[in-house]
């Protein structure tokens, strides 16, 4: 089969390797559909982070068609369409049961995550109930709709862990740092939850305009203290209610701080790429710092897959350029450059 693999930064390549067996009871084997590349991928192939030459891609969102089980799943069987989440929660667990299944403990940290997802099959491991299950088969949507589908395997639902732990409410004022998938997400899901007003960060048309059509309100696209200004001037200079921060960088860290009001709630969904974080600050201002991991598979059966097939809301739109499994490394290179606010790759069909 077909796999992509990181050669080195700047570079994946398309790699024939033997297809996924089940190799434990509850593994799942799963027939790509379609993958994408995720603003983490970036890290390493712009070369921010260190990653093993010719090693095995960073991708971990898929939607797929289930190819072989093993002999305890039971909840799912081949054939059937599934979102395979980038976390692998149990379900049982008392993290899990506390909806908090990006930090599942029934199994070792390291088979939580996925990884390899862009290629045409993937070993998705603990697969009992981590998967979700979606009704039909793939030729029964359009290509939108597999888009946003897509979406509930990460982003949407990072974006909404983010206002979910900030506690966004009807009637806030909430701040999203980050203009990428996740933060556009992340907008959704605070007019899902009722803010009244949504300040998005954006310093791109194209992403200020989808920004827009998700619900944000206004837009700051200045940096450092400037940018702290004219957000709080924004909100009476009280700060925010909530504030979503999506991007984990020092300076998006900062401004976080800097504009929720004493006694806000810093949602994280960032993947943290910064030193240190000063604790004097939100000590001072009493703001509390939430997040990690999203709860992928809780919020898709809880409320994110039907929202999606209902047409309650469209994160597909965040999907801006498509291409074939094997155009990765320009899928790669469309989102390094800017000219993608994330890439689909269309696997199988």
């Amino acid at each position: 089969m077909k796999t992509a693999v990181f050669e080195k930064a700047g570079q994946m390549q398309i790699e024939n390797v033997t297809k996924p067996t089940v190799q434990a009871d509850d593994d799942v084997i799963i027939k790509v559909v379609r993958a994408c590349v995720c603003g983490s991928d970036l890290w390493t192939y712009r070369g921010f982070e260190d990653k093993a030459p010719h090693s095995e891609n960073s991708g971990h969102e898929a939607i797929g068609i289930v190819d072989a089980v093993g002999a305890a799943i039971t909840t799912v069987q081949p054939g059937d369409f599934v979102i395979a989440p980038f976390t692998h929660g149990c379900g049982h667990c008392a993290t899990c049961l506390a909806g908090f299944d990006g930090g599942c403990l029934d199994h070792p940290h390291a088979d939580n995550f996925s990884n390899g997802n862009q290629a045409e099959y993937v070993r998705f491991q603990h697969g009992q109930w981590a998967l979700v299950k979606v009704p039909g088969q793939p030729s029964d949507y359009g290509e939108g709709m597999l888009k946003s589908l897509l979406t509930l395997a990460d982003v949407m639902a990072t974006g909404y862990h983010a206002a979910k732990v900030a506690n966004v409410k009807a009637g806030d004022t909430v701040v999203v740092m980050g203009d990428g998938a996740v933060g556009l997400c992340a907008i959704i899901a605070a007019k899902m939850r009722g803010a009244k007003r949504i300040i998005s960060t954006s310093r791109h048309a194209d992403r200020k305009a989808l920004a827009q059509a998700f619900g944000a309100t206004d837009n700051v696209a200045t940096r450092g203290a400037d940018g702290v200004q004219k957000i709080l001037a924004l909100t009476n200079n009280a700060g925010a209610d909530a504030v979503l921060e999506c991007v984990g960088t020092e300076l998006s860290v900062n401004t976080a701080l800097a504009v929720a009001r004493p006694g806000a709630v810093v949602g994280r969904v960032g993947l943290p790429h910064t030193a240190k974080t000063d604790l004097a600050a939100p000590f001072e201002k009493n703001i509390t710092l939430a997040g990690g991991p999203a709860s992928v598979t809780t919020y898709d059966k809880q409320l994110l897959l039907k929202a999606v097939l209902d047409g309650q809301i469209n994160p597909g739109k965040v999907f801006t350029k498509t291409f074939t499994l094997d155009q990765i490394d320009a899928a790669y290179q469309a989102m390094a450059q800017r000219q993608a606010i994330k890439s689909m790759v269309i696997v199988s069909q």
